[in-house]
C-alpha cells in the first residue's frame, strides 16, 4: 500500500470522529426540518381542510319503504303481478326526500369552515414564531453561560494555585491560617457559581435538542458569532405600523371577528325555514293502483325564529372587536418597551466595550503578580476578582437582555429585520 492510500483511508477514518459544529442558521434548519410539535399542527391544518371538503358535500336524499304488508286478507284486490307470480296483492309506498337548505346556510358554513383553516395556518404560524424566538433566546442563553463560564473558569484557576499556595504556607506558619480560609472560601464560592452554570447550561443544552432533535447535542459544538452593537440599525422605520399589520395576535384576533360575523350570518340564516322536497310511489294503497306524487314538508317559524342565538353572535361580534383592541394597545406598548430597552442596553454594551475583555484579563494578571510581589493586601485582590467577575457577568447579561429584546421585536413585529 503507498503512502498515498494510506492518507486516504486515514483521511475517511479522521472525518466521521469529528464533530459537527453548528451556527445559529444551522440550528434553525434543524428546528423547521424535526421539530414535533410543528409537525402535528401541520396535520390539523390537513385536519381542517378535510372538514372544508366534507362541508361543500351536498345532503344525502332518504329513501323511506313502508305499508308493505307480508300477508293478505279477505278484502284483498288483485294487483299486476310484481315480477313473475309474486306480488299479485302485495301493497307497498315509498318516499324520496331531499333536504334544501335556503338562504345560503351551507355556503355560509363553508365561509366558517375556510375561516377556521385560516384560524389553524394563524395558530401554526404563532407556534412557529414562539418556538423560533425560544430556540434563539435558548441559544443566547448558552453564550451568556458560555461567556461567564470561561470568566469563572479562570478564576477557580487561578484561586486553584492561590489555595493550594496559601494552604502550604498556612501549615508552615509562614501566614495565618484566617488568609488562608479566605481564599478557600473564595475558591469554594468560584467553584459553586460554576457548578450552578454547568446546570443552567444542561438545562438550556436539553431544551435545544428538544427543539432542533439533534442527539447528544453539546456546547462545544454550537458556533457564536461576535456580538454586534448596532442591531437598533435594523429597526425600521415604520416599526409601528408593521406590527400593526403582522403581528401574528391581531391577524389571529381580526380573523375571530370575521368568523363571529360569519357565525351571525349563518345564525340569521337559520330563521328561514329549510325546504324538504318529496316523491311518493304508493302501489295499492289508494283510489289508484300506482300512485306517484310530490310534497314538500318545512318548518314553520312561528315560535322559533332564532332571537336568542342571533343576539349571541351580536354580542360576540362586538367582545372580539374589543379584545381586539386591547391586544392592538398591549402590543404597541410592548413594542415601545421593547425598543427603549433594546437602546439602552445598546448604549451600555458601547460604553463596556471601551474596556475590552484583553484588557481586564491583562489587568487581572498584574493583580496575581502584585500580590504575589506584597503590592496589594489579600483582601484588595479577593474584592477586585470579586468585583470583576461581577463585571464580567452583568455585561454578559446585557448581551443577554439586548438580543433578548431584538428578538421580541421581531416577534412582535411578525417578520425578521
Amino acid at each position: 500500500m503507498n503512502i498515498l492510500s494510506t492518507l486516504v483511508i486515514s483521511c475517511f477514518c479522521v472525518l466521521p470522529t469529528q464533530a459537527q459544529n453548528f451556527n445559529l442558521q444551522e440550528i434553525e434548519t434543524y428546528f423547521l426540518q424535526n421539530n414535533l410539535s410543528l409537525i402535528a399542527k401541520k396535520y390539523q391544518i390537513s385536519q381542517s381542510e378535510a372538514l372544508l371538503i366534507q362541508e361543500k358535500l351536498l345532503p344525502n336524499p332518504s329513501l323511506a319503504i313502508s305499508e308493505v304488508n307480508l300477508w293478505k286478507n279477505g278484502s284483498a284486490e288483485q294487483l299486476p303481478y310484481l315480477f313473475g307470480k309474486y306480488g299479485q296483492t302485495q301493497q307497498i309506498s315509498l318516499e324520496l326526500e331531499q333536504l334544501i337548505e335556503t338562504a345560503g346556510k351551507r355556503k355560509k358554513r363553508v365561509a366558517i369552515k375556510a375561516n377556521e383553516i385560516k384560524q389553524a395556518n394563524f395558530e401554526f404560524e404563532e407556534l412557529l414564531r414562539e418556538l423560533k424566538k425560544e430556540l434563539r433566546l435558548t441559544y443566547w442563553n448558552l453564550f451568556r453561560i458560555s461567556e461567564t463560564r470561561q470568566q469563572t473558569e479562570a478564576l477557580v484557576q487561578l484561586y486553584q494555585q492561590l489555595n493550594e499556595q496559601y494552604t502550604r504556607q498556612a501549615n508552615l506558619k509562614n501566614i495565618s491560617q484566617a488568609d488562608a480560609y479566605r481564599v478557600q472560601t473564595a475558591f469554594l464560592n468560584l467553584q459553586s457559581e460554576n457548578a450552578e452554570l454547568l446546570q443552567e447550561q444542561a438545562e438550556h443544552l436539553l431544551r435545544l435538542q428538544q427543539l432542533t432533535q439533534i442527539p447528544n447535542l453539546k456546547l462545544e459544538q454550537i458556533v457564536f458569532p461576535i456580538i454586534p452593537t448596532n442591531l437598533s440599525q435594523k429597526i425600521p422605520l415604520n416599526i409601528s405600523e408593521t406590527t400593526q399589520q403582522n403581528n401574528i395576535s391581531i391577524m389571529l384576533q381580526t380573523n375571530q371577528i370575521d368568523l363571529a360575523q360569519k357565525q351571525l350570518d349563518l345564525e340569521e340564516a337559520q330563521r328561514i325555514p329549510d325546504l324538504n322536497l318529496q316523491v311518493n310511489y304508493d302501489r295499492g294503497g289508494n283510489i289508484m293502483r300506482d300512485f306517484v306524487g310530490v310534497g314538500v314538508r318545512f318548518d314553520l317559524p312561528v315560535f322559533n325564529r332564532n332571537k336568542g342565538n342571533i343576539s349571541a353572535a351580536k354580542s360576540n361580534i362586538e367582545m372580539q372587536k374589543v379584545e381586539r383592541s386591547a391586544i392592538e394597545r398591549q402590543i404597541e406598548n410592548d413594542s415601545n418597551f421593547a425598543i427603549a430597552q433594546l437602546f439602552q442596553f445598546e448604549k451600555l454594551m458601547k460604553q463596556r466595550n471601551d474596556f475590552s475583555q484583553e484588557n481586564a484579563t491583562d489587568l487581572l494578571q498584574n493583580y496575581y503578580k502584585h500580590l504575589q510581589n506584597k503590592h496589594i493586601t489579600l483582601m484588595e485582590f479577593i474584592d477586585f476578582t470579586q468585583a470583576h467577575l461581577e463585571s464580567q457577568k452583568a455585561y454578559n447579561h446585557w448581551v443577554n437582555q439586548y438580543y433578548a429584546n431584538y428578538e421580541k421585536l421581531q416577534y412582535l413585529a411578525g417578520k425578521d429585520f
